[in-house]
């Protein structure tokens, strides 16, 4: 049984793009880890993730492009003001200006740079570089 499946998700997608694969499955699908991958798709850090062959828990049909560097979750979701993003970005990203962190809002998910514009705050979930 699996305890946190985004993490789990993102584990295969860092793992197979390492391993040079075009394209990896994951289950079990959430609507959460559908979100993500769309965040990362918009970022141009994955292609499109699609819904696969109906299977218990769901699959997503990821594809991969070959542009990530690091992937992974931040535990615990820290609760995040927009001042406080500057702090979070030193921590979990390489340098200013690379990589994304993910974020779950009131308006849902987006990147941080989309929540800093909007001005709201949030829950961290992901990070990418």
């Amino acid at each position: 049984m699996l305890n946190d499946t985004l993490a789990s998700g993102l584990s295969i997608v860092q793992q197979n793009d390492r391993q040079g694969k075009r394209a990896c499955r994951v289950q079990p699908a959430s609507k959460t880890i559908k979100c993500v991958l769309d965040v990362l798709n918009k970022e141009g850090y994955v292609g499109q993730a699609e819904e696969a062959a109906a299977a218990r828990g769901g699959q997503l049909k990821v594809h991969l492009l070959g542009t990530i560097n690091k992937i992974g979750v931040i535990k615990p979701r820290f609760a995040v003001k927009i001042s406080d993003f500057e702090k979070f970005e030193k921590r979990y990203l390489p340098a200013h200006g690379m990589g994304v962190l993910i974020v779950s809002t009131s308006q849902g998910i987006m990147t941080h740079v989309a929540a800093k514009e909007k001005k709201i705050g949030g829950r961290l979930l992901a990070y990418c570089y």
